[in-house]
């Protein structure tokens, strides 16, 4: 579920009349702060978007400046303003902007710093620690979020045991998982500890660290990751967070076009 974001009504009349001419209902829907573009056209998909007084099923549908757009029957508007956050993501917090268990989320970690609406960009399982990405920018986040923009990032992997050299190079060797071969674009241990190790990645599938060890028997006992399109958590402490520079948001949206 992602959180419902109340604004300024006259101001957001405003924003709506000089964002909304002739732009599609998922990318109105991202700019409005709510989710990234193609979480966006779920949920227009899933009828959870009304555009004046119907339902509108269409995540194409071109909104024009006369019409009224809501979610979860309130009134949103588009953001003007982009905010670009780095997060090192501690233990126990769920990447998402709600959780209907009321488990914490990543959003409870910036809520009282930040003014403006944002979302994470990917997923970083609970127990996963590290480098998590959050803004309200649904254009770069639908970019950085798809496959083939092959997104760098860098995990650190600590194993309940020493990973063997057969299965080393297995791993660089690419493994069949239950939805397909799987490599890793790169492989090392960790200052020579034989059950740690930094791990290069590009897939942005679902538990993909985890799956690939414990596909061969190897229980993960840490997993952080350090980079992430350029980013790195260093001097940023577990659980803060800071704001991208320009240049970061520069380089972020240059490698992506």
């Amino acid at each position: 579920m992602m959180k419902t974001y109340r604004g300024n009504k006259e101001r957001g009349e405003r924003r709506e009349t000089a964002s909304s001419e002739k732009m599609r209902l998922n990318k109105f829907v991202a700019h409005c702060g709510i989710c990234s573009r193609r979480q966006a056209a779920e949920l227009v998909k899933d009828g959870k978007i009304k555009v004046n007084d119907r339902i509108e099923l269409n995540p194409s549908y071109e909104v024009q400046d006369k019409d009224k757009i809501y979610y979860n029957n309130e009134r949103i508007f588009p953001q003007t303003k982009k905010v670009y956050i780095l997060l090192n993501k501690p233990k126990n917090y769920i990447t998402t902007v709600k959780d209907e268990k009321t488990r914490n989320t990543v959003i409870d970690l910036v809520k009282d710093h930040i003014e403006e609406r944002i979302y994470p960009v990917g997923r970083l399982d609970r127990n996963t620690t590290g480098v998590l990405l959050m803004t309200n920018d649904g254009e770069l986040a639908q970019k950085l979020s798809h496959p083939s923009f092959k997104v760098k990032k860098i995990y650190h992997v600590a194993l309940n045991k020493p990973l063997s050299k057969k299965d080393f190079e297995t791993i660089l060797s690419g493994l069949n998982l239950e939805d397909g071969k799987m490599e890793v674009d790169g492989m090392d241990y960790v200052e020579n500890k034989k059950d740690e190790l930094g791990v290069e990645i590009h897939s942005g599938k679902n538990r993909i660290i985890r799956r690939i060890f414990e596909h061969l028997g190897y229980e993960i006992k840490r997993l952080d990751r350090v980079y992430y399109a350029g980013l790195t958590k260093k001097s940023v402490a577990r659980g803060k967070f800071r704001h991208l520079t320009t240049q970061e948001v520069i380089t972020l949206k240059h490698f992506i076009k």
